[in-house]
């Protein structure tokens, strides 16, 4: 297998809005993250993912674009991002930029030229069609609820907009389109960013017959209807020849609706589209169906099923990502663990979980600190145009009662883990001095960075011990994967192996003990631990795996 320092490093997720606020105004920005660089170099980490920093009206929150070569006003300046990058680069980080070209806001100005008449220049950079019988041109839905199509009257013809109505779909078919894009890639590429996150990459190509698909809930097919269209990876093959070869960037693409035999396309090892994808399979596996609002837990063995499908499916073909966390999914600690009594244990056998496998690990802010779900009472709590939108249009249309709509939001809305970084105990967890843009979960006064970075005992200090273990054993990075125990709905145990050198993870999901016994090839006077999030954790033939419980086990010939 290639070596490749994205394969080896540990990736953290910044959503400027609400990791520091350096200026008082309630909204975190660049500034701020600057002023907290120590604190991540301290983490670890080798690369910051940060969330869209551009020029937006924030309809959804910086992923509507209006002005893809200016930063956000609430976010600071020009220099100010400049500065960030030199002081992280100074520090040995790199930064990756969130591309977001499937779509713009309706303020850019292409869209504001697109909309005027059919004969402007502009018109073709999006994907205008005329009515269906009176209708839309065909039954897809937006991902924020509703039609995926707006009716302009000044034309008599509706926008394709597969996210909010005021983030219209581009129109990839068109080369000028292509063309604008990849000036606008090799610009943040020649400022000095170390790559790119693809927003929805999966979605750019659609089928120009717009066929209707199946309709889900709502009414409406799914948004991801469009995914792995007919061009996108000519299209991606031409963003690597115009913008990426020669250049040490890290891609990846956010792939909805993405499968394993299409990944090897997106993420293949011969490096002629993109390094790795993000996969969002087991993030449905507390799905109802094809709703994801609800409040149903996961069960354990299709989780393992399903991340054992994506490590050995990708093996040596091409790259997986791993993630239990971003910005548009809610706390793990809370979907996944135990957010009560374990909740520092469940956190640090999640992580444990997720960075022993082959993969490059994503930590989302405030992961490395436990931080959990948030007590939102009313829907005036939120913020996320996804999730008050869903609350209206179900509960308007009598799927579900309100008091069930908010039981689900407190579940999984987005908004979970787009509230106010814990910096410390005081006011406002030393986010901010003004009012902030959305409310800072009230368990700030336990939960905290300040708190964690003096305790030895932290999940903070474990992710430091974790992501130090993957600098220094070539086996976690680059080891093959083999799962053991697949129908056991309490433990997810697994190998990685490489030459003569094993590891043997051993988690337990659930509250109960558990007991397992080690494989016949496993001689415990020979076996050492590696980590484990129980101090007084020990190798025996049997070993009695207690609530939230991880070991890793490591075995030299």
């Amino acid at each position: 297998m290639e070596k490749k320092w994205w394969k080896e490093s540990v990736v953290y997720q910044i959503y400027p809005r609400s990791f520091k606020d350096s200026n008082g105004d309630g909204v975190g920005d660049l500034n701020g993250i600057t002023e907290k660089l120590d604190y991540l170099a301290k983490l670890g980490i080798d690369v910051i993912w940060l969330s869209p920093v551009y020029r937006s009206p924030n309809d959804d929150n910086g992923y509507d674009i209006s002005d893809y070569r200016a930063i956000m006003d609430d976010f600071g300046t020009m220099s100010d991002f400049d500065r960030l990058l030199d002081e992280a680069h100074r520090r040995g980080i790199r930064i990756v930029m969130d591309l977001v070209v499937n779509h713009t806001s309706d303020e850019h100005p292409w869209f504001v030229e697109s909309r005027k008449s059919e004969d402007n220049p502009y018109r073709d950079f999006y994907i205008w069609r005329p009515a269906r019988n009176g209708r839309p041109p065909n039954n897809w839905g937006s991902c924020f609820s509703g039609s995926a199509w707006e009716y302009d009257a000044r034309t008599d013809m509706y926008y394709l907009h597969l996210f909010s109505k005021k983030q219209p779909d581009l129109n990839w078919d068109n080369p000028e389109v292509r063309e604008e894009v990849f000036d606008m890639m090799n610009w943040w590429l020649d400022k000095g960013a170390d790559g790119f996150r693809m927003d929805v990459i999966s979605l750019i190509s659609k089928d120009p017959d717009f066929p209707d698909g199946v309709p889900g809930i709502n009414g409406y097919a799914s948004f991801t209807e469009p995914a792995n269209g007919p061009h996108v990876h000519e299209y991606l093959q031409e963003m690597r020849k115009k913008v990426l070869d020669g250049r040490d960037t890290l891609t990846v693409g956010e792939c909805s609706g993405v499968t394993l035999e299409e990944a090897k396309k997106y993420a293949r090892s011969d490096g002629r589209e993109l390094n790795m994808v993000f996969q969002f399979e087991h993030m449905d596996v507390d799905a109802d169906g094809s709703n994801k609002w609800s409040d149903k837990k996961m069960d354990l063995r299709e989780l393992k099923k399903i991340m054992t499908k994506w490590q050995k499916g990708l093996d040596t073909v091409a790259w997986n990502s791993l993630f239990w966390e971003n910005h548009d999914q809610p706390r793990s600690v809370s979907r996944f663990g135990d957010d009560g009594r374990y909740r520092e244990t469940s956190a640090k056998m999640l992580a444990t979980c997720l960075h022993m496998m082959q993969g490059t690990p994503y930590i989302y802010q405030g992961e490395e600190l436990g931080m959990t779900n948030v007590p939102f009472c009313d829907i005036s709590d939120f913020r996320d145009l996804d999730s008050i939108n869903a609350y209206y249009e179900l509960t308007g249309r009598g799927i579900f009662t309100k008091e069930q709509m908010l039981r689900f939001l407190r579940y999984k809305s987005r908004d979970n883990a787009r509230t106010p970084f814990q910096w410390n105990s005081e006011e406002n967890a030393g986010f901010t001095t003004g009012e902030p843009w959305i409310m800072v979960n009230p368990n700030y006064t336990e939960i905290n960075a300040e708190e964690q970075m003096k305790r030895e005992t932290s999940v903070f200090c474990y992710y430091q011990k974790l992501i130090r273990l993957r600098k220094q054993h070539e086996i976690i990075v680059y080891g093959s994967y083999d799962l053991l125990l697949p129908e056991d709905k309490e433990l997810f145990v697994y190998t990685r192996a490489l030459g003569t050198e094993k590891l043997l993870v051993i988690c337990n999901f659930y509250g109960n003990t558990r007991c397992f016994e080690l494989p016949e090839e496993w001689d415990s006077r020979k076996t050492k631990i590696l980590i484990a999030n129980y101090s007084d954790a020990a190798v025996e033939k049997t070993i009695t795996v207690r609530p939230y419980e991880a070991l890793v086990l490591q075995n030299r010939p």
